[in-house]
């Protein structure tokens, strides 16, 4: 076999590999400098040995590697820049991101290089989120962008949708004089202009076209989320926080955004102004007090008919459970729109207080998981005052959730 497909194999396969291989050539394997450099690298993230390479009559005695285990991890100065000596950019991107993944080598990302050529994804900023008090100044700015895009590009996926729920919910029957294609209220005219249908034709031929009133009415509805940011809900987290500042931005809406474990920290400022800045001012993990956060909400309910109480929680409930259940009932029978979120994720139900939330379901409140994609629906479910324990049974029965 063709000595340099050997050695190929050799770095593939790694040490382990060495003895099979032995078989194929007659002189053993021997790596060059450049090849060694290259099997220590790979070695330190994907082989169960020291990845020194070398001679295969030797290799065999070397004791196995330890990196991702605390000071003996890869030196990451050499390491980084062996790597990037020995393989092409878009390689390096895969192995570091593997370093992460594989060894639990988080350190990775206080290298403003890894940053730049990590896909930024939900995963990548809880773990930003969650090592926020370790990231270095230098690479503080690299992390901000990172967040920024996965940031953005929820925010087009949800906005759109999100602003249409409310204007359909709150706009319904408030129709205007002032003619817009985009505003047109399609249900409302057919259903008004039924009695023009041209048999000739075939088509209805409506006298009078109604439009959508596109004017803004001021905070119509007080909408609260209440957070859990306990480790287990890092992505609810940052869906919940990224919708809660969109909310924020409609004057139809006044919205409040508080996030706890055992503390209590009121986001609403920081969502008005920057969602990166709101999801760095988030501590994830910590313990958790359901009922002390729920006490804080309750004082900014003034008018209970109208305000939509959504609480984002797996409900593992650390505080007091009695008292929580008792403010919940409380604050459903004044009149408050009521939804228990155990997660707002793209990866299904999570694991959850099935007693609470079987007791919270008793009252009347709902407790489901929901799609970030099906928030908007959602929203405007609740905002219509339509019966939300059937419109999430209509959503579980149609395998959305």
């Amino acid at each position: 076999m063709d000595t340099k497909l050997i050695k190929r194999w050799r770095l593939i396969l790694g040490e382990k590999g060495s003895e099979m291989l032995d078989t194929y050539s007659k002189e053993g394997i021997c790596l060059d400098q450049d090849e060694l450099i290259m099997d220590e690298a790979l070695a330190s993230i994907y082989d169960e040995t020291s990845g020194d390479g070398g001679n295969s009559t030797n290799q065999g005695s070397k004791g196995t590697r330890s990196a991702g285990k605390g000071s003996s991890s890869p030196k990451l100065a050499k390491w980084l820049a062996d790597i990037r000596t020995c393989f092409p950019e878009d390689i390096v991107s895969v192995i570091q991101t593997d370093a992460i993944e594989r060894k639990g080598l988080k350190q990775l990302l206080f290298e403003p290089e890894v940053l730049k050529n990590v896909k930024p994804d939900i995963e990548m900023v809880a773990t930003l989120m969650a090592l926020k008090g370790k990231i270095p100044e230098r690479t503080k700015e690299t992390a901000r962008q990172l967040v920024r895009a996965v940031v953005e590009d929820i925010n087009k996926r949800l906005e759109n949708d999100i602003r249409k729920a409310v204007t359909g919910a709150l706009n319904k029957r408030n129709h205007s004089p002032i003619p817009s294609a985009s505003s047109i209220d399609w249900k409302y005219t057919i259903n008004r202009n039924l009695k023009n249908y041209n048999k000739e034709y075939k088509k209805i031929i409506p006298e009078r076209i109604y439009f959508f009133d596109r004017a803004k009415r001021s905070n119509q509805w007080n909408v609260i989320l209440d957070i859990d940011q306990s480790g287990s809900m890092a992505e609810s987290v940052i869906y919940a926080s990224i919708a809660g500042s969109i909310f924020s931005s409609m004057s139809a809406l006044n919205t409040r955004i508080v996030a706890f474990d055992t503390e209590i920290v009121d986001l609403t400022e920081q969502c008005s102004n920057d969602p990166v800045d709101m999801l760095f001012g988030i501590q994830l993990g910590g313990g958790t007090d359901i009922n002390k956060s729920v006490a804080y909400c309750s004082q900014f309910i003034t008018d209970p008919k109208k305000t939509l109480f959504i609480l984002i929680s797996d409900l593992y409930e650390g505080g007091n459970q009695a008292s929580l259940v008792r403010r919940m009932t409380e604050m459903y029978e004044s009149g408050v729109k009521v939804i228990c979120l155990l997660a707002l994720s793209d990866k299904g139900i999570p694991s959850y207080d099935e007693g609470l939330s079987r007791r919270l379901s008793q009252i009347g409140i709902p407790c489901f998981a929901c799609t970030p994609m099906l928030l908007p629906q959602l929203l405007e479910g609740a905002l219509k005052g339509n019966d939300l324990n059937e419109l999430a049974q209509k959503l579980k029965s149609d395998k959305k959730y």
